[in-house]
């Protein structure tokens, strides 16, 4: 039995688009929209970009920010991108990293995840493990990001969507979901975004004063 092709293998009009123009995927389009509704980057800003690779996010935010920026992007994959200066790469699985490593590069003034499972063909399970990465990636903006700081987290629509819409609406005074036009028809991916990071008593981690 042949196996179903991969609808996604074969770059479309906007892949190659997005290679024309310097990145590696054609997220950045997904990102670009995000950022001209919300109005999320700006120059000299902090970003934590989780689930970064194959860094078109990265590129996209460190463009943005500017050299008085600093982007942290980490992902489990290798990111293979040029990347400038104001860009540091860190490798590993945000669900078992300290978060320690990440205060040296805090507070941030944005969090970002695009991170997803790798598909299983079950959408139940795709689905859950895409709010498993949403929760880790929401713990951890709350924890590492300034007050007044703004969130922006991928999940895949199912039954926990009214959860991980509630968790972000207890840290952020505004939240909005969006689905961006260069998302893929058949996919069924939402971005949270929360404005406004109003943290609870002992959500964040001590910081080191001079950062």
């Amino acid at each position: 039995m042949s196996r179903p092709s991969n609808p996604y293998a074969r770059p479309d009009a906007r892949t190659r688009q997005a290679r024309a123009e310097g990145y590696p995927a054609r997220s950045v389009f997904k990102l670009e929209e995000i950022d001209r509704r919300v109005g999320l980057l700006r120059r000299g800003q902090r970003v934590l970009d989780l689930g970064a690779a194959p860094g078109s996010w990265t590129l996209y935010s460190s463009e943005r920010v500017g050299p008085e920026g600093r982007v942290l992007a980490v992902d489990l994959a290798e990111i293979r991108q040029n990347l400038g200066p104001n860009v540091t790469v860190l490798r590993g699985d945000l669900r078992t990293l300290d978060p320690e490593v990440l205060l040296p590069h805090a507070p941030f003034d944005l969090v970002l995840s695009d991170m997803a499972p790798n598909t299983s063909g079950s959408k139940v399970r795709d689905q859950t493990l895409s709010f498993e990465l949403f929760q880790a990636a929401l713990a951890t903006a709350v924890r590492v990001a300034k007050p007044g700081s703004s969130f922006v987290g991928k999940l895949f629509m199912g039954p926990d969507f009214r959860a991980a819409e509630r968790a972000t609406r207890e840290h952020y005074s505004k939240v909005r979901v969006l689905r961006p036009q260069g998302t893929r028809a058949r996919s069924s991916e939402v971005y949270l975004v929360g404005i406004g990071l109003t943290p609870l008593r002992g959500d964040s981690l001590e910081r080191d004063p001079k950062a």
